[in-house]
């Protein structure tokens, strides 16, 4: 475990290898799930915000889905989560010619359609996958949680290529945590790997 201020780091972050494979994978991770993607308080108005412009990438089922059970929902186990349809998909999933979804938020985003101040672009739950966040009273918990199966081509491309999974998910980090503790990070990690050789 890493310790950055009041961040626990899993090991895992540094010493395995990630890069999603979405040619393999095909976007499973918008699909696979027990929930939506969990969302922070701020998101849930930042859906409602950018959703005029979100809504012509998403399927017909999934402006469906909005329309009747709202932008967001809640969930006992996880909280506010985007909604889902009947085969798991997030409702805000897009299916591309070669049949991978990914995010008609952050499409919308890439396309210049919305901007929220921040950089916004999609839930920061989803940007950070394979990372988890959880927030005790004390620390924010960061784990590495690739799903089984799923992730596995994601994991041999990263080996194949050597890299990081704090390297791989950089931008992320930085805009949840900062610059400072990215850099903090990557000092860290080189450390640690510096006293393997």
């Amino acid at each position: 475990m890493i310790a950055i201020e009041d961040k626990l780091v899993s090991d895992e972050i540094v010493d395995e290898h990630f890069v999603c494979d979405l040619e393999k994978c095909k976007g499973g991770c918008c699909v696979d799930g027990d929930a939506g993607a969990p969302l922070e308080s701020e998101e849930r108005a930042y859906l409602e915000e950018v959703y005029p412009q979100v809504a012509p990438y998403l399927t017909t089922e999934g402006r469906e889905e909005i329309a009747q059970n709202g932008f967001s929902v809640y969930d006992k186990e996880f909280g506010w989560v985007t909604p889902t349809l009947k085969n798991g998909m997030c409702a805000y999933g897009t299916i591309d010619k070669n049949g991978i979804v990914k995010c008609g938020i952050e499409q919308a985003f890439y396309d210049g359609k919305h901007h929220i101040a921040n950089g916004w672009k999609k839930p920061i739950s989803c940007h950070l996958f394979p990372i988890r966040t959880r927030k005790t009273k004390q620390y924010h918990l960061l784990n590495y949680e690739p799903r089984p199966g799923l992730c596995d081509p994601a994991c041999a491309l990263g080996k194949q290529l050597k890299v990081p999974v704090y390297q791989f998910l950089k931008e992320p980090l930085i805009r949840k945590f900062g610059e400072d503790f990215f850099n903090s990070l990557a000092a860290t990690a080189q450390y640690l790997n510096s006293n393997k050789e």
